[in-house]
């Protein structure tokens, strides 16, 4: 992982340097000694006791001659004396938690507003790579490939807002074995069959017949059994495999017939990508193609064989022996001459260098990839090449159903277009529900669906960490209530309408200063003071998780504002144009981290 440098400082970042200094200078005055302000360290407090930093006493216990209650005791009693940014403070065993003066929350609240890109990090001259959906052409996207998409999409707008030059690009795997057993079943039982005259998409019909190539292999295999072979054997003398294997021969020698059912084919399964792409609103800076860099690749084991980083058995094959740093011999090319996964992935390695000339490659592949990866870097390392230093996959888990595990081949996958369709509608009839949608018109309500539908899909697949394997759920994504993008989703709304009527009202946002703020009114300005960290933290793990957690505490903590303060009625106009303002930020960053997970915010439910 990279940690991009702290080049400017947002507000709430000031804060902490000021207490910072006067912590420093109150151990200073009080005790004798010298702790240099960096070295002091701030938490937030923890939500059951008053406050919003806390320092913690025990460290200094030994050097002040206190008890660690006493030395926080007299901590505080000196920040509130002298610095005029406490207000009060209280004190548990030897944590200090201090509570900020309203005019520091809205000063700091004043800055945010000012700050037309608050949050955007400066550019940091880097630049990254971010390589994501990358699909086989044998197949429709599914689940899986979703949650890729969206964690490779999200991460590259995070690292844009991080400070760095991204691109985005997508590899798509347009040959090999999978491809050929598409081709073959299609050429065996498609009849001539169109997605025009099959009334598909046309990777839906691309994939189709990879399912009836599995079938027909299974088949053929139970029979090669119950004739005596045992199981391996049989796998492997199918005799579908064997014309699969030399479907791809022919198509690697150029032969016109199978070039050009590859090309109608993976051509019916473009069109069909891109209307999935178009959909969820995603795109690329570029598509790489591996039927072009697997012989570019070739050309590297060629150079790597004179190097000695890779060698020849005796049937052919090209192997690099890894056993000295504690992984196995790697296949990087078949006996006869027929490149593997990692041929192709070795070419455009270098291609997208050459392409791009970027820092740092991210590579966004489920976590059963992560041997591969291992094995690629190291390979790159050995022939040298001065990016490999830069490479990371973006290793994620797996998506489970609440009834098991996908399989491509056999059919069980939940589709992307048919998922997406399935949440649109889900939404439609959750939103009738509630009602209040007489005034929409067709289109504004249709595309309503769409983004509740969608959005519910985008949040429910990022909410959780990348790293780990998670099962999801139609029903529990979209629901008002809960940890859902519906639950944001409403609550930007809810911000829209009032931010419509303080304007209906000619009430302007233009506040000037006040005297107190409600609990809840600091609450959020604590919140919307963390998002440049947010982003920050976002961006250097690759967690898209971070943000939408951050949504969803600012939609509850403007849930509380808004049920615990009035803001029309409220008690002076100086209050009302302030709660107007703060909600109109609150709105700002609602949109604003939503943005960056991809997902969008309706103005009215």
């Amino acid at each position: 992982m990279f940690r991009q440098p702290q080049v400017i400082l947002f507000p709430f970042m000031q804060i902490e340097l000021v207490l910072q200094r006067f912590i420093s200078q109150g151990i200073t005055e009080l005790f004798g000694f010298h702790v240099a302000p960096p070295e002091i360290s701030l938490q937030a407090t923890r939500k059951d006791f008053e406050g919003s930093h806390t320092f913690v006493t025990f460290p200094y216990a030994k050097q002040t001659r206190k008890n660690p209650a006493q030395t926080a005791q007299l901590i505080g009693e000196y920040l509130l004396d002298k610095t005029g940014v406490v207000a009060k403070f209280n004190v548990v065993q030897g944590f200090l938690n201090l509570t900020l003066t309203d005019k520091v929350w809205l000063d700091l609240f004043r800055e945010i507003e000012a700050d037309q890109n608050y949050g955007q990090w400066p550019g940091n001259g880097q630049a990254v790579m971010v390589e994501y959906s990358s699909p086989n052409t044998n197949k429709p996207l599914h689940l899986g490939h979703l949650r890729n998409i969206f964690l490779g999409f999200s991460v590259s707008q995070i690292l844009q807002a991080s400070g760095y030059k991204v691109f985005r690009t997508n590899v798509v795997n347009d040959r090999g074995i999978h491809i050929c057993k598409s081709m073959l079943a299609y050429q065996k039982f498609g009849q001539g069959e169109t997605p025009q005259s099959a009334g598909m998409k046309g990777d839906h019909l691309t994939g189709k017949y990879y399912v009836e190539f599995d079938k027909a292999y299974k088949q053929q295999t139970e029979e090669l059994k119950a004739g005596g072979m045992n199981e391996e054997e049989a796998k492997k003398k199918a005799p579908v495999m064997l014309e699969a294997q030399q479907m791809l021969r022919r198509w690697e020698q150029g032969e016109l017939e199978v070039v050009e059912l590859w090309k109608k084919m993976n051509g019916w399964v473009y069109e069909g990508f891109e209307q999935t792409y178009r959909r969820i609103g995603v795109s690329f800076d570029k598509t790489y193609y591996e039927s072009y860099t697997y012989l570019l690749g070739k050309d590297i084991i060629e150079d790597g064989l004179q190097k000695g980083v890779f060698f020849r058995k005796a049937d052919g094959s090209v192997w690099a022996d890894l056993t000295a740093d504690g992984l196995d011999e790697k296949l990087v090319l078949r006996s006869d001459g027929t490149s593997v996964y990692i041929t192709q992935d070795l070419g455009t390695a270098d291609l997208k260098h050459s392409d791009f000339g970027m820092n740092k490659s991210l590579y966004v592949v489920g976590n059963e990839q992560e041997y591969h990866f291992q094995v690629l870097f190291l390979i790159l390392k050995k022939l040298g090449r001065p990016y490999a230093d830069g490479l990371y996959h973006l290793s994620y888990g797996m998506v489970d159903l609440p009834t098991g595990r996908m399989k491509s081949r056999e059919g069980t996958v939940v589709d992307a277009d048919d998922l997406m369709d399935e949440m649109v509608e889900t939404a439609r009839m959750r939103t009738q529900e509630l009602g209040k949608i007489e005034e929409y018109t067709i289109e504004f309500a249709n595309n309503l669906y769409e983004m509740l539908g969608l959005g519910a899909l985008k949040y429910f697949l990022l909410k959780v960490d990348p790293r780990k394997r998670m099962v999801f759920n139609p029903e529990e994504s979209i629901d008002f209530q809960g940890h859902t993008a519906s639950y944001i989703q409403y609550s930007y709304a809810r911000t829209s309408a009032i931010l419509r009527k303080a304007k209906g009202d000619n009430l302007s946002s233009a506040w000037s200063e006040l005297k107190e703020l409600h609990p809840t009114e600091k609450d959020l300005i604590a919140l919307l003071a963390t998002y440049p960290d947010r982003v920050k933290e976002a961006g250097a793990d690759y967690i898209p998780a971070v943000l939408a957690q951050f949504a969803y505490e600012l939609s509850r903590a403007y849930s509380r504002f808004f049920t615990e303060v009035s803001i029309f009625s409220a008690d002076t106009e100086a209050q009302k144009r302030f709660r107007v303002a703060l909600t109109a930020q609150t709105a700002r960053m609602i949109r604003k981290s939503m943005a960056l997970l991809g997902i969008g915010v309706p103005e009215r439910m």
